[in-house]
């Protein structure tokens, strides 16, 4: 009887063909390769650092220090453009298809919502008892008198100017006289309002005068008080209002993020409010600088914003062609603001802010 052995029919014992070696080599090199492939997990390790750091950047942005050229300052007065790395960072966890990246995100954006969020909806609501106007009309203003003329028009009962010069100034005395039947000018600071006026006088910010003043070149134009305070008349009580105008900043590769004039100016002016009797208080001007800034604690730790309570936004205001930050403020104690907005450019540099109050 005739035997077939394994040698002859070219099975193995399992009765699979034998492997060629070159397949062999080709399977291995196949394996090799599937293997070394990241998982969605292990792609992308620097877009997720790069997303962690972000978060902590924002999330302890009051940590960073101010020693080297006011950085901490500087970070927090551009606090919300930040989160333009954002989308550029996810465009780049989705190109690489990082798992890891996109996880990542969700602390910068829980940051973000959690600074920022509500500035995304309009907390505006009716029934101002109130409505007052902020604005640096600009000292290079080519039309004083349309500018004068726009503000009367914003239906405000309260309107603060900053940056008159002494030839301008009789432009908005005149052309605002007839809405506004009650005004002072203090300096290159003012208040026109259609209620009466009472104790008024300059407030002392610790302004720096002379020819090496701490401010920019359009301010020798300038006279030296940049500060009042006055109080307004309603029919439900005095009504303290302050209207100011802090120094300028620079930005400088030397000196980095100068602040100098404007942050003694906003501490003396944080004391004037703290020594204010009247429980009802309201801030107006040109402060140089977003209420994000540690630099302006010693007034936002007694004051509230307006555009943060009941605005529509983050109402920036300068620069007016492209704002891209608050550096004009409205801010409040013991009254409720209702609404707060940015209205049209005129020919100044700044956007004029606006706000309704109530009792």
């Amino acid at each position: 009887m005739a035997q077939v052995g394994t040698a002859e029919t070219g099975r193995g014992d399992a009765g699979r063909p034998d492997t060629d070696p070159g397949t062999r080599r080709a399977g291995i090199r196949r394996v090799i390769r599937v293997g070394s492939r990241p998982e969605p997990w292990k792609r992308g390790p620097v877009l997720a650092a790069l997303a962690l750091l972000l978060g902590l950047f924002m999330l302890l942005h009051a940590e960073i220090p101010n020693r080297i050229g006011n950085l901490g300052s500087l970070v927090e007065s551009l606090l919300p453009w930040f989160g333009l790395f954002i989308p550029v960072l996810l465009a780049g966890a989705l190109w690489r298809r990082s798992a890891s990246a996109v996880a990542a995100l969700l602390l910068p954006v829980t940051v973000w919502l959690n600074l920022f969020g509500g500035m995304l909806g309009d907390k505006s609501h009716p029934g101002a008892d109130l409505t007052v106007v902020s604005h640096n009309v600009g000292a290079d203003n080519p039309d004083p008198a349309g500018t004068a003329r726009d503000l009367a028009a914003s239906g405000a009962d309260v309107l603060a100017l900053e940056e008159l010069t002494q030839q301008a100034r009789g432009t908005y005395e005149r052309e605002l006289a007839k809405t506004y039947p009650y005004h002072t000018v203090q300096g290159t600071v003012g208040l026109w309002s259609r209620l009466p006026l009472s104790d008024t006088r300059p407030v002392d910010i610790k302004q720096d005068v002379g020819p090496l003043a701490d401010t920019k070149p359009v301010d020798v134009k300038l006279a030296y008080n940049r500060a009042l305070r006055t109080t307004v008349a309603t029919g439900q009580g005095p009504l303290a209002v302050y209207v100011a105008h802090l120094g300028s900043v620079r930005v400088n590769p030397r000196a980095g993020f100068w602040t100098d004039s404007r942050d003694r100016n906003a501490q003396a002016l944080g004391e004037a409010v703290a020594a204010e009797q009247n429980e009802r208080v309201v801030l107006l001007g040109d402060l140089n600088g977003t209420t994000d800034d540690r630099a302006f604690d010693a007034i936002t730790s007694q004051l509230h914003s307006a555009q943060d309570a009941a605005g529509d936004g983050f109402g920036f205001s300068w620069p007016a062609k492209f704002p891209v930050a608050r550096i004009d403020q409205i801010l409040v104690r013991g009254v409720q603001p209702k609404s707060s907005w940015v209205l049209p450019s005129t020919g100044s540099d700044h956007l004029p802010v606006a706000a309704g109050i109530s009792w």
